[in-house]
């Protein structure tokens, strides 16, 4: 079961997100300091929070306008959600329970401000209420009523002053059902032979059976809701934990979270309880006086002796094991097999140890604080999804912040591979824990007002540019490293153009159709007149370099400048307007005339289909920015590789496929 979308509201800096989707996999929430990214997974993850998350405390949750009102009784906290998380059943979820549109089914899930979690399941037949089966109470009622069984008609009137104090809108399932039932069940052995009663009844009857199983569904998947584990940087295993002095925090209420809850994930991660290991080290069985006379106390001895050295082998075995898992955790995202991590108890000390090439163990406090968390990680991991690693809702708070920048990529790599079997939402500032492959994962978290509070954006139109940094970052560091990594390279104008033709050519390569060649990069230039100065960069480093340009003014210039023309020959600077016909000042949106103008009407509110269609001459974009002010080609982008993600090629206008066919097979000959 995978989350679809959620909304947080009345919590902490959030006062309504608004509803949000979440991806299958994995999500990424960016936004600047204050933001309120660490609330929105805090109030996430107490949908289905793990043993070790704290309660709900109105006094420090509720946003702070808000605290006065519930004191006073103003708000009423049963009635505050916190967090609303829609969720998908797949297949596994669904086994056993017949259901005739199982993939309409959705189950939502909803915690509230007073510490009470309730669910209820959407996509199944709807519940009737206690209005639709009122003939049926009446006339059951009724027909009792004229019995002689004095009993008969003091059940029916419990009946009718039960339903006397519900609303007929009130929905016939959970409680209702239930207590329904008890009615029915108690009138069931009071009826007289031939009475019209039992008519009235097995209609009840029927009725309530139904809401019953639907009840059933619910509960089946409530029992499937997989645990929201969340991890932050701050929880730190320490490399050296006193056993005795822990156990003492733990049995006198004293133990600080904040502190130690690193240290707490670990020993629920080896199996034992910090007093029990503090014990093994003192409960070494002693011989009595008469050991050396005493046949019977020689046995116990021996029955005490052997039952010390078998919880001490099991947890010898459960520290190998565990630091055994740790190490191949650690070796594949820091790529260093001569790493091992062992756990060792000395005394009542419970150490976590490393060892490189040198073969010399030190503890982990030696080792640099992006590798410390990296272990921390691990083990809160492994903890808090019960070592399944599996079907857990991952919610990671600035992950790898301490670590140097090409190892949060390889971490990025990690969580990737995490996210199939596991669906992962994390926060982050770093660009590199953002991939130029990976924009449409993300959601901008923002907070213009703090009397509004913090919003969630699923498109990347903001009001602060400063909360989307860390995508353009990503994108700037992405074409740093691709402008010198390919051979053969396409230079465009502007992200828009990288965003479209990275699309169709994913597109059309998936369907075995005309693609470019795998080898060529296409290298966003900003604008046509930076063109040229992408070419001298790529030239200079002797890469073969091929240049687009539309066909407006534009490019018409950046085509014109002779420096372009010393770099590069004419069969490699290519104009979109020789790919398509029939339009002036042709662009590259206008590849896709038909497909664009249907997009952008259906995805994005801007209706001008008959204005392109009565205009054909006229540029698209031109078309779109005069009848709608909102209208850009960043947006239309987005859209556009998400539509044809979801329709595919085949979607496309016959003249579009064509033209694309036209382009890649020109761009092709020009890197040849």
């Amino acid at each position: 079961m995978r989350i679809e979308s959620a909304v947080v509201t009345n919590y902490r800096c959030i006062v309504d997100s608004g509803e949000f989707g979440v991806e299958a996999d994995k999500t990424i929430l960016v936004g600047i300091n204050e933001a309120g990214k660490t609330a929105l997974l805090k109030a996430i993850q107490l949908v289905s929070p793990t043993p070790d998350t704290p309660d709900i405390d109105w006094l420090f949750d509720a946003p702070a306008p808000m605290v006065d009102d519930i004191r006073r009784g103003n708000l009423e906290r049963a009635e505050m959600a916190v967090a609303k998380v829609v969720l998908t059943p797949d297949s596994t979820d669904l086994e056993g329970l017949a259901l005739a549109n199982s993939t309409e089914v959705r189950f939502e899930m909803t915690v509230w401000l007073s510490g009470k979690r309730t669910y209820r399941v959407t996509g199944l037949p709807p519940s009737p209420s206690l209005g639709d089966v009122d003939k049926s109470i009446v006339r059951l009622t009724s027909a009792m009523s004229k019995q002689s069984s004095e009993d008969a008609k003091a059940a029916a009137q419990t009946l009718t002053a039960w339903r006397a104090d519900r609303s007929q809108s009130d929905r016939i399932s959970g409680e209702i059902a239930d207590e329904l039932r008890s009615h029915l069940d108690a009138l069931l052995p009071l009826f007289a032979d031939g009475s019209a009663a039992e008519g009235y009844w097995d209609a009840l009857d029927s009725v309530v059976k139904e809401a019953t199983g639907r009840d059933a569904v619910g509960k089946h998947l409530l029992s499937k809701l997989p645990p929201f584990v969340y991890f932050s940087s701050y929880f730190s295993v320490r490399p050296r934990i006193h056993l005795n002095r822990l156990a003492e925090r733990e049995e006198s209420g004293e133990i600080d979270l904040d502190y130690d809850f690193g240290n707490l994930q670990l020993l629920k991660f080896l199996g034992f309880t910090a007093r029990e290991l503090s014990d093994m080290d003192s409960d070494a069985p002693e011989k009595g006086v008469n050991y050396d006379s005493d046949v019977q106390e020689q046995e116990r001895y021996k029955a005490a002796l052997a039952a010390h050295e078998r919880k001490l082998t099991e947890r010898k075995r459960a520290l190998q094991t565990a630091g055994a898992r740790l190490t191949a955790d650690i070796r594949r995202v820091w790529n260093d097999d001569s790493l091992t991590l062992r756990l060792d108890v000395d005394g009542q000390y419970l150490q976590t140890l490393v060892e490189d090439e040198l073969g010399i163990p030190v503890e982990l406090d030696q080792r640099s604080e992006g590798f410390r968390w990296l272990v921390s990680f691990f083990v809160v991991f492994h903890a808090q999804a019960k070592d399944d690693l599996r079907n857990a809702v991952l919610l990671l708070d600035e992950p790898g912040l301490s670590l140097h920048a090409l190892k949060q990529q390889e971490f990025r790599k990690t969580v990737s591979a995490l996210a199939e079997g596991n669906q992962i939402i994390y926060t982050t500032h770093s660009p590199f824990m953002v991939g130029a492959d990976e924009l449409d994962l993300v959601r901008v978290v923002e907070m213009v007002d703090r009397k509004v509070g913090t919003k969630v954006h699923t498109r990347l139109a903001v009001d602060d540019p400063k909360s989307i940094y860390p995508l353009q970052a990503a994108l700037g560091y992405d074409l740093a490293q691709s402008m010198f990594t390919h051979q053969r390279n396409l230079v465009v104008e502007g992200i828009t153009d990288l965003l479209i033709i990275e699309a169709l050519n994913s597109a059309f390569s998936s369907d075995g159709g005309p693609a470019l060649d795998s080898d060529i990069a296409i290298v966003p230039a900003g604008s046509a007149s930076k063109v040229v100065y992408y070419s001298t960069i790529l030239t200079s480093q002797s890469l073969k370099v091929a240049a687009l340009l539309d066909s407006d003014s534009a490019g018409d210039q950046a085509a014109e400048q002779e420096a372009l023309w010393q770099l590069l020959s004419a069969k490699r600077i290519l104009r979109t307007g020789d790919h398509i016909s029939g339009v002036q000042r042709a662009e590259i949106e206008d590849l896709l005339r038909q497909t664009l103008a249907e997009v952008a009407r259906d995805e994005l509110g801007w209706d001008s289909l008959a204005t392109v269609q009565q205009q054909p001459a006229r540029p698209l974009m031109e078309i779109l920015v005069a009848e709608h002010p909102g209208a850009s080609k960043w947006k239309l982008a987005r859209a556009f590789a998400r539509w044809l993600s979801a329709n595919g090629t085949a979607a496309l206008d016959a003249s579009e496929r064509e033209a694309w066919r036209s382009l890649s097979t020109a761009v092709n000959k020009a890197l040849g």
